[in-house]
């Protein structure tokens, strides 16, 4: 990928911007699978939300994004100057409230699911990006192009703005999506397990690309991971889900436990903080690998 600090601001204006989620209950039909979930995604910040299958991580990832409905409870978006810290007395927009271009302009979200284009070129799918930005049918401007420029820089997408997306692999078109949200140039950035799909080098590049976002650039980043590893690495900010409802929320060393984790999972998990990295480690224990301590805490924790 392309050296961040290299290219000009993305991401980023005069204002910060935070997502508070409040009690939120959300279902399919008549079936209920999140109950009472709060949480804030601030900027300079990454909030990841993890748990295992079913657990409703991406369902509520869906909401602060309004593609699923909301029951009971609230999105709200606040924004403040940039060079101040956020100001919880700051007026709180509900995201509901929100026309959909003004919403557009404010969270972007790299979903799971995203339709496969066919006879584009990856210039072009990242151009979709801008769309919340342009009047309609009205052409590319200047800084337009100088925002689609720099999101294919930042993921490493720019050798290959002139192929067809039919010729990509899925970790590159994974890639070419996340230019496309890079490019609407938002405060806040949600994803939905981004390293699917990707070889080793490029997990480590999405997750640093992350922290760059937020660090240098003050983005709002929310991030579903399933590898926990991953997200001792990149977040700020931790919610476990369990069964749809947060189990435990903090930092690292608050959340990763092994006695929260190995009750959430359901199998003996170790924890250690990494002498050379400073970061928590986190590693399940296979039965051949079990010890009998670990097995009888298995079994008290489910």
């Amino acid at each position: 990928m392309g050296d961040y600090d290299s290219v000009h601001t993305l991401g980023r204006d005069a204002n910060m911007t935070t997502l508070h989620a409040s009690g939120l209950h959300l279902g399919y039909e008549r079936t209920p699978v999140v109950h009472d979930v709060s949480l804030t995604i601030a900027p300079g910040r990454v909030t990841a939300l993890i748990g295992p299958n079913g657990s409703g991580k991406s369902t509520v990832l869906r909401s602060l994004a309004r593609l699923h409905p909301i029951g009971s409870g609230d999105v709200t978006i606040t924004t403040t100057g940039s060079a101040a810290p956020a100001n919880p007395a700051a007026p709180a927009t509900s995201a509901r409230a929100m026309s959909a271009r003004e919403f557009a302009r404010t969270v972007t979200l790299l979903s799971q699911s995203r339709p496969h284009p066919s006879g584009l070129s990856v210039r072009e799918i990242v151009a979709y990006g801008r769309h919340p930005h342009r009047r309609r049918f009205a052409s590319l401007t200047d800084p337009d192009r100088a925002a689609i420029d720099k999101a294919l820089e930042l993921t490493g997408t720019a050798r290959m703005a002139d192929r067809s997306v039919d010729q990509l692999s899925g970790g590159e078109l994974q890639r070419v999506w996340l230019a496309t949200c890079l490019a609407q140039e938002t405060g806040i950035l949600l994803l939905d397990e981004p390293t699917n799909h990707l070889d080793l080098r490029y997990q480590v590049e999405i997750l640093d690309l992350m922290r760059d976002l937020a660090d240098d650039h003050g983005t709002a980043v929310g991030v579903v991971l399933h590898d926990l590893n991953h997200a001792a690495a990149v977040a700020d900010d931790i919610v476990l889900l369990k069964q749809g409802r947060v189990r435990s929320a903090g930092t690292c060393e608050e959340v990763f436990t092994p006695e929260v984790l190995t009750e959430v999972y359901g199998l003996p998990i170790t924890t250690r903080l990494d002498d050379d990295t400073g970061l928590v480690r986190i590693e399940a224990l296979s039965r051949r690998r079990r010890p009998a301590r670990a097995s009888a805490q298995l079994a008290r924790a489910v």
